[in-house]
């Protein structure tokens, strides 16, 4: 007869691991994210290739051995501040949302929010054009993201045209890449001079142009409790009728 042997017990005869005491986790974390602000600042300056591990050791007190202790390479360093920067903007901006339209709204104002943090610009600005080389470690990541942003983005044009908000004649995927062009290129500029434009108010003012009563949330929340009942024929110019913009402001 075979003895059959419970997790529990396997857990009273396995070897004991010595557990790291909780503040000592807290500690690894903030230094990593210590780590991952002072690359931030090393990469944005000097760009991926001329920044160097030792730099960034030494701005967060530590040595170039210590660094590799948290961050097993450079390559894996820059992964994971992409990774963090890129979980934060998908805090922002919700692709899979329904409404199209609400999904477009936040990838604008995600550029206010980038307005706020230039180093990260910055460093996205100079990582895309170093990654186009096929040998640069963020190649992939960066021809991945494009594929993404341009699905996600096409896909919240289209959920707009489904709502007969998008103006005639526009095409989603066009459109999509016209916006991350855009986007891009007003990073360049505002860079270059952060008083020559408003990231945010620029698409905003593109979106304008392509989408239907674009700034009529008030009017697109009555749609919603009337049932979406307004036909494409009571559509005024603005994209709303008079009777949604009646109920909008009772």
């Amino acid at each position: 007869m075979t003895e059959k042997t419970s997790a529990a017990d396997k857990a009273e005869t396995a070897p004991t691991r010595a557990r790291k005491p909780r503040g000592e986790y807290a500690k690894s974390k903030e230094t990593r994210t210590a780590i991952l602000d002072a690359a931030l600042e090393v990469f944005a300056q000097s760009g991926y290739r001329a920044g160097s591990l030792r730099e960034v050791a030494e701005r967060v007190g530590m040595s170039e051995a210590g660094l590799l202790h948290h961050f097993r390479s450079k390559s894996a360093l820059l992964l994971a501040l992409l990774d963090h920067r890129d979980n934060l903007s998908r805090e922002r901006v919700d692709f899979d949302v329904p409404d199209g339209v609400e999904a477009l709204r936040a990838l604008a104002e995600l550029a206010r929010f980038n307005a706020a943090q230039p180093g990260i610009v910055e460093l996205y600005t100079t990582l895309s054009a170093e990654a186009t080389a096929p040998s640069h470690p963020a190649h992939d990541y960066f021809v991945n993201r494009y594929e993404y942003v341009r699905t996600s983005v096409t896909g919240s044009f289209e959920r707009a045209a489904a709502a007969g908000r998008l103006v005639d004649g526009v095409d989603p995927g066009r459109a999509a890449v016209a916006t991350i062009a855009l986007m891009d290129g007003l990073q360049v500029q505002w860079l270059l001079d952060p008083e020559s434009t408003d990231m945010a108010e620029a698409l905003h003012e593109v979106f304008r142009s392509l989408i239907r009563g674009y700034d009529l949330v008030g009017i697109e929340n009555a749609l919603d409790v009337l049932g979406g009942q307004t036909t494409g024929s009571s559509i005024a110019s603005d994209g709303a009728s008079p009777e949604a913009i009646d109920a909008a402001e009772a």
